[in-house]
């Protein structure tokens, strides 16, 4: 494995991505897995399925496309391996929804501070 991928936990212990998840029909929930393997063990990940999110203080977004629906999961890398997924949602624009990024941005100050990074 090339990247750890982590699952952002809130203060009280839930899990939005697990939520996330969750929520989808079980086929777009094993495809969204299967691209986070890709993320995690491909030594170059491609644009369509990990992208830097321009304008932003280093989030980045994975990227899945099952049966006309696009998934995003926002998060941002603890060091060059260990990437934090803090969230994931439908995207149904052409653009990254801001609250997604404020709540994306918000997640990652929160989990720097509790490890003392900030």
């Amino acid at each position: 494995m090339l990247r750890q991928s982590t699952f952002y936990r809130t203060k009280t212990g839930k899990c939005p991505v697990e939520k996330f998840l969750d929520s989808l029909p079980d086929m777009h929930a094993r495809k969204v897995a299967w691209v986070l393997r890709l993320v995690e063990n491909l030594e170059r990940v491609p644009e369509h399925y990990l992208k830097r999110l321009v304008g932003t203080q280093d989030l980045w977004e994975v990227r899945v496309r099952i049966s006309g629906m696009n998934y995003r999961i926002l998060g941002f890398f603890d060091g060059p391996g260990h990437l934090i997924l803090t969230g994931g949602f439908a995207k149904k624009q052409t653009r990254t929804p801001i609250h997604e990024i404020n709540v994306a941005e918000t997640r990652r100050r929160g989990y720097m501070q509790r490890r003392g990074n900030l």
